[in-house]
């Protein structure tokens, strides 16, 4: 009997453990939340993209993704619930929005040094 605990014993150990980090999960669903990246307008850190760039009568237009790095967790939560002209509704959790928010901020702080 104590043969079979000491070597169930390193699963044990390890099974508080989450498959991937929170961080690393809020990557997941920055890069591809809902089949739409967030990256596509918001750039790799949430800096703001060029989402297109096209010519109509009134010359040379670009339609840009804002930057989202200063953005409050309440802001986004508002954001990214609601709809928009050019931003599709995700549907995300509450805890998703959450989570991408503490990435994005994450990544701002380790790339500013702090």
């Amino acid at each position: 009997m104590v043969k079979k605990i000491v070597y169930l014993l390193p699963l044990l150990v390890g099974a508080g453990e989450d498959f991937i980090s929170h961080y690393e999960y809020g990557q997941m669903l920055y890069n591809n939340p809902r089949g739409v990246s967030c990256v596509s307008c918001h750039g790799e850190r949430g800096e703001g993209a060029t989402i297109v760039e096209y010519r109509d009568i009134h010359g040379n237009q670009t339609i840009q993704g804002p930057d989202i790095r200063n953005k409050t967790k309440a802001q986004m939560l508002q954001s990214v619930n609601r709809y928009h002209r050019i931003m599709p509704k995700y549907y995300l959790t509450t805890k998703e929005v959450e989570t991408i928010y503490d990435y994005i901020q994450k990544r701002k702080a380790y790339e500013s040094g702090e």
